[in-house]
């Protein structure tokens, strides 16, 4: 069985098409998102320390296991990164990905993001922050600097484009799985 990374833009459907693979190779689903950031209400607003992080990486992503690990995690998860066996970049118009981001944020939180509401400012910060992933340098999350780390990757690497239906998307991941 696949040790096999997934990663994209922020709402380009890493999560999403990482739990479905994990779900029909019965295998552990394990997403950056909830190693990096500290259970907190509201989310998102207390990294873990790296010492942390790394110690729960390395407990869920064994070397001679098998798991969908989702999410970008450059830099931060470079002990595990010679594991990949299979790497998949999802790519989406940016229009596209920043509607399903907005209308993921609204059905997760509702009122606490609008105006006024408690989770208003971090939104809409974080929106400003998804949006310029096509835009931004190599400095922080972008398509820029996935491109150059995938650059230096020896694991195959599938790009697709992830306004297919999740199911399209993981019958291409399966078969890239057992073309291994």
């Amino acid at each position: 069985m696949p040790r096999i990374h997934i990663f994209g833009a922020s709402g380009s459907g890493v999560s999403t098409l990482g739990a479905r693979i994990a779900d029909l190779l019965c295998v552990p689903h394990i997403d950056s998102d909830r190693l990096y950031w500290a259970p907190t209400d509201p989310p998102f607003v207390a990294p873990r320390p790296l010492s942390e992080r790394l110690a729960l990486l390395q407990e869920l992503t064994p070397a001679t296991g098998s798991w969908v690990f989702s999410g970008s995690a450059i830099g931060w998860a470079a002990p595990i990164e010679p594991f990949y066996e299979l790497i998949v970049f999802l790519r989406l118009d940016p229009a596209i990905r920043m509607d399903r981001l907005r209308r993921r944020e609204l059905e997760r939180y509702g009122a606490r993001i609008e105006p006024g509401g408690d989770m208003a400012k971090a939104s809409a910060a974080f929106f400003a922050w998804a949006a310029a992933y096509d835009t931004a340098g190599v400095d922080r999350r972008s398509r820029v600097a996935h491109e150059r780390w995938l650059g230096s990757r020896t694991a195959p690497i599938l790009r697709l484009d992830s306004s297919q239906p999740v199911e399209a998307l993981a019958r291409a991941v399966l078969s890239a799985v057992e073309a291994l």
